[in-house]
């Protein structure tokens, strides 16, 4: 195929795994997705982030995590939280977790009828995750946080925005005025810190361009990388100030409707996966939590990958189908 072809093609589908909405809320949705033959009596909850769109989770056939995690035998239900509009300007942090997390939670234990529950989130998601397992009343067993940012004092390519935050020269006042952050500025923020490897894909597919698996591939990935979507105003002025200016996931101090959300809250078993070329979320963003949680059972598994870890080729990764499958109640 020629390269000036490919723009010409229709785009190769997303998310093909066979599933069913179970709950809804606002823009959100609830996904059900049925093991193709139940091994594990505990479900997996994945709590995808606020920043792109939550269908590189189940990619294609063969690379699909959600497809990988239903063929291993698990139950699994997707919190996707949809695209808000300029209506959600006003969703906070505390109703992300409350509202949205925390009620989705809730649906998907009486939907399987668990006892328990395993949560796994990606990058800010695992943010958001963690904030809501450390209010939880909730019996969630097992917590999975994939390159998910905790310590935002340890982020080099924001240093200097995090100083201006502490020195109060931060203006919200234009969040204030648009009410939610289009789409194409959380675009323009994520290319900034992927600079200068941000266009370098683009020249892995005009070489490969000939291959068509790997132009199919290769274009459902770049819908993902350029499909970020608004972020609600009021929800993104908390996090800044909170988590980036006070750093109250580290430091303390952070409360969520009344609630102490303090990590050491934490006693789930946890399992913290980074990614050694991460540039987004680096290593020293994730390993924190470790000395924080309250959790006897914790690892820290640091991958060869950047930060999209998202996807897999052909089954489970080896370290997460093996930490997985032990603390999961298999059923024979």
């Amino acid at each position: 195929m020629r390269f000036t072809d490919i723009w010409n093609t229709p785009e190769p589908e997303v998310g093909p795994t066979y599933r069913i909405p179970v709950w809804k809320k606002n823009k959100a949705t609830l996904w059900y997705y049925p093991a193709k033959k139940k091994k594990y009596s505990i479900p997996l909850f994945l709590v995808y982030s606020l920043v792109n769109k939550a269908f590189i989770l189940d990619l294609a056939p063969g690379t699909s995590m959600i497809e990988a995690f239903v063929n291993a035998g698990y139950d699994v239900y997707l919190l996707d939280f949809g695209i808000p509009g300029y209506e959600d300007k006003d969703i906070s942090l505390d109703m992300y977790i409350m509202d949205y997390i925390q009620s989705a939670v809730k649906r998907a234990f009486r939907h399987s009828e668990a006892e328990e529950l395993t949560v796994i989130a990606y990058c800010l998601g695992g943010t958001l995750a963690a904030i809501y397992a450390a209010v939880s009343e909730e019996p969630i067993k097992n917590l999975v946080l994939n390159v998910a940012p905790i310590d935002f004092h340890q982020y080099p390519v924001f240093d200097q925005w995090i100083e201006a935050l502490k020195d109060g020269e931060v203006d919200h006042s234009i969040i204030d005025a648009i009410g939610i952050v289009p789409a194409k500025f959380m675009e323009a923020g994520m290319r900034m810190v992927s600079s200068p490897v941000y266009f370098s894909h683009y020249l892995s597919l005009l070489a490969r361009a000939d291959n068509q698996e790997y132009v199919d591939h290769w274009r459902r990935f770049n819908k993902w990388t350029v499909g970020h979507v608004p972020f609600p105003g009021k929800a993104l002025k908390q996090l800044t100030e909170n988590i980036g200016k006070d750093n109250k996931l580290v430091n303390g101090g952070m409360v969520i409707e009344g609630k102490n959300a303090d990590l050491s809250n934490i006693h789930a078993n946890l399992l913290v996966i980074t990614a050694e070329n991460d540039r987004l979320v680096p290593i020293e963003m994730s390993s924190p939590i470790m000395e924080l949680v309250s959790s006897k059972d914790k690892t820290l598994e640091v991958i060869t990958a950047g930060h999209a870890t998202f996807t897999v080729k052909d089954g489970l990764p080896p370290h997460l189908d093996k930490w997985l499958s032990k603390r999961s109640n298999p059923l024979y």
